[in-house]
């Protein structure tokens, strides 16, 4: 198949079952309505107030934006299948959605490595802060994370949509991913193979071990601190993102631990959960500093 915008793939989905794909239908809506609200309401609070206009919540505004892109990309059209019963994508359609998720989801690491510079900056340098985190400082490392993305997916999309398909038009998947697409392939995949395993190390090995450094440097000074109520309030600025660290990178390892049908279950909870989890995480640990606040002021 020379011609690809001739090609039309099937997606396989996950079950063929009426009943399941009736309750994951219903499972998916739901937790994409709460994912984007959830996400949404954390860019417009970060935008609109005044109080929130330090360089942590532009992080986390434009890591709300990247999950919302994220989840939209690889769960809407999901639940378009589920519920027209249309498991047809066209090339160019499988391209744009394999594109979106994998820029997303490699830019998704390197913002949440900013991040982890930002804690540290916080921590180990408080006194230099402001002047080190500054809107421009926070606006490039931003638009760096996006660029780097840019980059780690380029080379091996580039060489990948210039080789041949075979007969077989069906993706064992419920979206355009990498690894179901090379398996259909005519053509020698094993240089793009080695290529996207390459950028997938470096960057998932690259951004952890920035994330590792920093935290460790953050411990040491943390537990530098003379007093306990100030140990207490420096890990509570780091707990969010740890917790969201934490499952980022332990739900992407063991997605590349696990076989076929289990690698879709992880995709579809990496897709659909997760990014639901992000602003309850935030969230709570808002709430938590406003109940600590108030308790403070009425002691004064």
């Amino acid at each position: 198949m020379k011609n690809h915008s001739a090609i039309t793939f099937i997606l396989l989905g996950l079950t063929d079952n009426p009943v399941l794909q009736v309750i994951l239908s219903v499972f998916l809506f739901f937790t994409y309505i709460f994912t984007v609200a959830g996400n949404l309401i954390i860019v417009l609070l970060t935008l609109g107030d005044s109080h929130l206009k330090t360089p942590m919540y532009f992080f986390l505004r434009n890591f709300s934006i990247l999950e919302i892109i994220y989840t939209t990309v690889c769960v809407a059209r999901f639940m378009y299948s589920l519920t027209t019963g249309d498991k047809s994508v066209t090339y160019n359609t499988c391209l744009i959605q394999l594109f979106f998720g994998i820029l997303t989801g490699a830019t998704e690491f390197f913002l949440l490595t900013a991040m982890c510079y930002d804690r540290y900056v916080a921590i180990c340098k408080p006194l230099h802060y402001t002047t080190i985190m500054n809107e421009r400082v926070c606006a490039i490392l931003v638009l760096c994370c996006w660029m780097i993305g840019l980059i780690v997916i380029l080379p091996p999309l580039s060489l990948g949509v210039q080789l041949d398909f075979c007969n077989s038009n069906l993706i064992d998947h419920f979206v355009c991913d990498a690894s179901p697409l090379l398996k259909i392939l005519c053509s020698d995949t094993q240089f793009i193979e080695q290529l996207v395993l390459i950028m997938a190390v470096l960057t998932l090995i690259g951004t952890l071990v920035c994330v590792i450094m920093s935290y460790t440097y953050i411990i040491k000074t943390i537990l530098r601190l003379p007093s306990a109520q100030q140990r207490k309030k420096a890990f509570s600025t780091c707990s969010s993102h740890m917790i969201v660290v934490s499952i980022t990178y332990g739900s992407c390892i063991k997605q590349a631990k696990e076989g076929v049908a289990s690698n879709k279950v992880v995709s579809l909870l990496n897709t659909s959960v997760i990014p639901l989890m992000n602003p309850f995480i935030y969230t709570l640990r808002n709430k938590q500093d406003s109940i600590k606040k108030m308790a403070f002021l009425s002691k004064n």
